[in-house]
């Protein structure tokens, strides 16, 4: 019997990136885009790293095979397919469509570029998008609190399937990211507790640093944060942010990070608060994984089982 599957990065370790395991007969994985075959052999050995298939819902490793590629659990009679209960579930796409997408998110093409490229709906590419993100935020260390209530993120996942919705934010429950530097790697923090209206409150009351551009707005550094950070709406009151000389801490630093961020959220472009974290969480993915190849990364993510969030 297997652990209960689903399990969520995060919990008392010390920050490091999470790298999972990736076939070694992965070769050339351009190579895998062209043939469909070894595209879902590719995925299946992601999802299933033993060799054999165990049940998504219970973990149990005894399953016997249903026609047309279905599987059923001996123990708790679950029937499944064999990427049931995961990320890569979310999307109709085939396995080298796929890899395909991963391959062209590695390098940062637009969603339009991605469809034109793939032959696939634009809704169909963003919601595959939108799975490749969930499924590197569930891989931080800090995915428990950021698929929790307190970041929204929650009201996208209904049981195992991103079929949810954004809830409705306001200053009181927008809320607040920290930028920490730890050596070379950064982690961007949920900050328990703060809002946007609590920046607002600083702002006005003890003069702390809001800088805004478009609806990201930034602080001066805030105790071991070189930066806190919200992406706001309309309902926020923009006006009363003060106008300043001095550049804050984070921009007169010459941090790597924080150009190599701001030039990605610029193209983004439309970012809600919502949504917001899972940007986040792709640019600290890709900042702190810069000298490694993440192709395969992505694609172990993607296979990964969506974590239990109760």
């Amino acid at each position: 019997m297997r652990p209960r599957p689903g399990a969520l990065a995060g919990g008392e370790h010390p920050r490091r990136p999470v790298v999972p395991h990736t076939p070694k007969a992965a070769g050339d994985f351009a190579a895998l885009l062209r043939d469909e075959k070894l595209a879902r052999a590719f995925l299946l050995d992601l999802a299933w790293p033993a060799g054999s298939p165990f049940c998504p819902r219970c973990g149990h490793s005894k399953v016997y095979a249903l026609s047309g590629e279905r599987l059923r659990c001996a123990d708790c009679k679950y029937t499944f397919h064999p990427f049931s209960g995961r990320w890569i579930n979310n999307g109709a796409l085939s396995a080298a469509e796929w890899l395909g997408l991963v391959a062209l998110f590695v390098d940062e093409c637009s969603v339009h570029q991605m469809k034109e490229r793939l032959g696939l709906s634009y809704n169909t590419v963003y919601k595959a998008l939108t799975a490749i993100r969930f499924a590197i935020v569930a891989h931080a260390i800090d995915a428990r609190q950021l698929l929790g209530e307190a970041t929204g993120l929650d009201s996208y996942l209904k049981g195992n399937r991103l079929t949810g919705g954004p809830r409705d934010m306001r200053m009181d429950t927008i809320p607040v990211y920290g930028i920490l530097r730890r050596d070379a790697m950064v982690f961007i923090d949920l900050v328990p507790g703060f809002q946007a209206e609590t920046l607002f409150h600083f702002h006005m009351n003890f003069h702390l640093k809001l800088i805004r551009t478009g609806n990201l707005v930034y602080t001066d550094r805030y105790k071991e944060y070189d930066a806190l950070l919200f992406c706001g709406n309309d309902s926020l009151p923009y006006e009363i942010i003060r106008r300043y000389d001095e550049p804050p801490h984070i921009d007169a630093s010459g941090d790597e990070f924080w150009p190599f961020a701001l030039e990605r959220i610029r193209r983004f472009r439309g970012i809600s608060c919502q949504r917001f974290p899972l940007y986040l969480k792709e640019l600290e993915f890709r900042f702190n994984n810069r000298e490694r190849p993440i192709a395969e990364m992505l694609a172990a993510y993607l296979c990964a089982l969506v974590p239990q969030l109760d």
